[in-house]
């Protein structure tokens, strides 16, 4: 039986730590499922793992695409199945981290089938959100799926500024005559491993000093200047993203520096709340504070994987 041992938990709470830990323990490879970390120009606002911590363990899906790709949470199912079933022909035990959890969710669960949708209400939806822009496509969702636009709302309220998203819920919506949220959870998606879900926490405060204290360290090793780098093309998709969009504000003069360092700070704390809000709603996931003993965590697993299911 393969095994797929995935850390989940708030932004700065030591995943990579605990995975390359894990996968030296399991001697297995580690799949990254952190959206922000695709990017290859992207490498100091998204906290990729430094060139140590890269050589310690066999590392999947970092600085794999660029910024001016279309990569969507889809393909990302697919290439990460694929790439997970030629690992566990090697060892039946591999790691996925990160804490993007509609991706986690996209390889523990997949997603769900949509009926296709007639090009034209698709070009029509197109048309009117260039002319009434994101509004216009909330309020659509708000109108033919409220239940599922509150869910947003609360859960990941990012996702209702995400214009292709929008679209495709709205789109969906018009096409069918049925709600978005109607065919969500239909079936479950066949694997081929038994996941074991370690989730990490700690107190608001502490979780709340560590961000503070990584965004600090961003600063000084250059965030600045990468954004710099990247303001050209502040309208891709993949710079839509906290630690980015702050800065680009600087640049174009809204803000101070100091402003904008803070409004980092404050927009990544409020992020890591909708992330424990998204996990915590999720089955089966052993969490154990950040400081845990790793040895603690690798007999949870070894446990699991001796008795299925087993409650400890």
């Amino acid at each position: 039986m393969n095994y797929l041992i995935t850390i989940i938990g708030p932004t700065a709470i030591g995943k990579t730590s605990l995975s390359i830990a894990l996968a030296k323990h399991f001697e297995c490879d580690i799949i990254s499922c952190d959206s922000r970390q695709f990017f290859k120009e992207m490498r100091i606002g998204t906290a990729v793992p430094c060139e140590e911590e890269l050589a310690s363990a066999p590392h999947h899906f970092i600085q794999n695409k660029s910024i001016f790709e279309n990569y969507t949470v889809g393909d990302f199912e697919k290439e990460g199945i694929t790439k997970l079933n030629e690992l566990f022909l090697k060892n039946n035990i591999q790691i996925m981290v990160g804490g993007s959890g509609l991706y986690v969710d996209a390889i523990l669960k997949g997603f769900d089938n949509f009926p296709n949708i007639d090009n034209s209400i698709r070009e029509v939806i197109s048309t009117d959100f260039e002319e009434f822009g994101i509004d216009y496509l909330q309020d659509k969702l708000k109108e033919l799926d409220s239940e599922y636009y509150q869910q947003l709302k609360l859960e990941n309220p990012q996702t209702l500024q995400n214009p292709q998203r929008m679209k495709r819920f709205v789109e969906v919506c018009l096409g069918t005559g049925k709600p978005y949220s109607s065919f969500l959870n239909q079936k479950k998606n066949q694997r081929s491993f038994t996941p074991i879900i370690i989730g990490l926490e700690a107190k608001r405060e502490i979780m709340y000093d560590r961000i503070n204290l990584r965004v600090d360290n961003m600063i000084k090793e250059g965030l600045v200047k990468e954004a710099e780098g990247l303001f050209l093309n502040k309208e891709l998709n993949a710079l839509q993203t906290v630690g980015y969009r702050e800065l680009f504000d600087y640049f174009e003069g809204k803000i101070s520096l100091e402003f904008a360092v803070e409004e980092i700070k404050k927009n990544t704390r409020r992020f890591s709340k909708r992330q424990l809000t998204w996990f915590k709603r999720a089955e089966n996931v052993k969490w154990f504070d950040f400081k845990a003993d790793k040895n603690d965590i690798v007999n949870y697993i070894k446990y699991q994987i001796l008795i299925p299911n087993a409650n400890i």
